[in-house]
């Protein structure tokens, strides 16, 4: 019979001996989640190695130890999972909610060893087409160009359709690596994050090696003959520490000459005409969005001489802009040798978030 919150042990003995007799995890944890996580509380308190006596603490931690592997083996048969041709994703907690899509952790298990993944799901089905996009652009990019540079963007593991139980839709999921496997240390945010820290403006010789590894980045894609389309603050991850950066979110993606399909509305000013015209997309679209951004990012603590930069780089017609990102990172190291002298490693930091 499963058990419920009211048989749960509450003294050490009999969580010993409910544990001794449980043969599976439904023999200690009852069905309804809030009561299983009840249960596995106080169990956990009960029999920690550290409340037995000095005699009995080597068997308390096998006990103790017992009681976690069944704990986690209720916790996965309770979470959803995805099953493709490659993979079966055990899904997790909720990660963000954006405008096309949610990014749900997962994991799943290949050679023996669990993996962690990044699942994201369109959330209508009437942005299958877009999720597509994004998996199309990785992929060319995983294949084109300096193995260095792939840091620049997502690595897709594969992308899939899930038919939803019930309902019959169909969504295209894109699997991703989590950029904090890639980089042990974790600790990616976003520039949206980065300016809502800074609200009078980054220091440029901070936002210098940000900008730099953007343009890196837009180089690398544009060589691939792909436009990325939503270069925004949001979609721009970068890591203080390491002074890396991750350019994320390539469903507005679309080859060089190409319209972009969507955009983010609520960002609409930061387009460049080209796009909210439907006109085919180039380079120097991208050009103009990261340079929006960054200009966003310094805001008033932009000197002059780099006011100016900007301005040619954000100019409505499109003709007129710089198309060439590895051209526009040496005239930009150029000006920040005339403003600043030589190059320097400036560390950087996020504030700490209170708990």
């Amino acid at each position: 019979m499963t058990p419920t919150a009211a048989d749960a042990p509450r003294t050490r003995a009999a969580a010993r001996t409910a544990l001794a007799a449980a043969r599976r995890p439904a023999d200690l944890f009852p069905d309804d989640a809030g009561a299983a996580a009840r249960t596995h509380r106080r169990l956990a308190r009960l029999l920690h190695p550290d409340t037995a006596p000095a005699a009995e603490r080597p068997h308390a931690e096998a006990e103790f130890a017992r009681l976690d592997a069944l704990w986690q083996q209720h916790t996965a048969a309770a979470r959803p999972t995805l099953t493709t041709r490659r993979r079966t994703y055990t899904l997790g907690a909720t990660l963000a909610t954006g405008d096309l899509a949610v990014l749900r952790e997962a994991s799943y298990e290949q050679d023996g060893t669990r993996h962690r993944a990044l699942l994201k799901i369109p959330r209508a089905v009437t942005d299958n087409d877009l999720m597509e996009r994004e998996a199309q652009a990785l992929d060319r990019l995983a294949r084109h160009g300096d193995r260095r540079h792939r840091a620049y963007a997502p690595r897709l593991l594969e992308s899939f359709r899930h038919h939803e139980t019930g309902t019959g839709s169909e969504r295209r999921v894109n699997a991703l690596v989590p950029p904090d496997t890639l980089v042990p240390s974790g600790g990616f945010h976003t520039l949206a994050e980065v300016h809502d820290t800074h609200p009078d403006g980054l220091d440029p010789r901070d936002a210098a090696w940000m900008w730099r590894r953007l343009l890196t980045a837009l180089g690398w894609a544009h060589r691939a003959g792909r436009v990325h389309g939503a270069v925004l603050p949001e979609h721009v991850l970068i890591h203080p520490g390491l002074h890396g950066l991750v350019l994320v979110n390539w469903c507005y993606s679309t080859v060089l000459g190409d319209r972009v399909p969507a955009l983010v509305e609520r960002h609409r000013a930061a387009y460049p005409p080209e796009v909210t015209a439907r006109r085919p997309a180039t380079e120097a679209t991208d050009i103009h969005l990261a340079s929006h951004t960054m200009a966003t990012l310094m805001g008033e603590r932009t000197p002059k001489p780099m006011r100016a930069f900007l301005r040619g780089c954000t100019l409505p017609a499109e003709a007129r802009r710089p198309h060439d990102a590895w051209q526009l990172l040496a005239e930009l190291d150029a000006l920040l040798d005339r403003l600043y002298g030589p190059r320097t490693f400036r560390p950087f930091t996020m504030p700490t978030p209170h708990p």
